[in-house]
């Protein structure tokens, strides 16, 4: 999710698309809180570890 952000970032940002970059930005953000609880070692969606 995290790669996909930055991608969809990238691609907003270069294209000049405002949409992308929204939904890039929305993509990264709920990547960084997933990956932040998994290595706390919360349990996320069942799992222990977020990739």
């Amino acid at each position: 999710m995290i790669i996909i952000g930055i991608i969809l970032l990238l691609l907003g940002f270069f294209l000049d698309i405002p949409i992308l970059w929204t939904i890039g930005l929305v993509v990264l953000v709920i990547g960084l809180v997933l990956l932040l609880l998994g290595s706390m070692g919360r349990a996320v969606g069942g799992r222990r570890h977020y990739y």
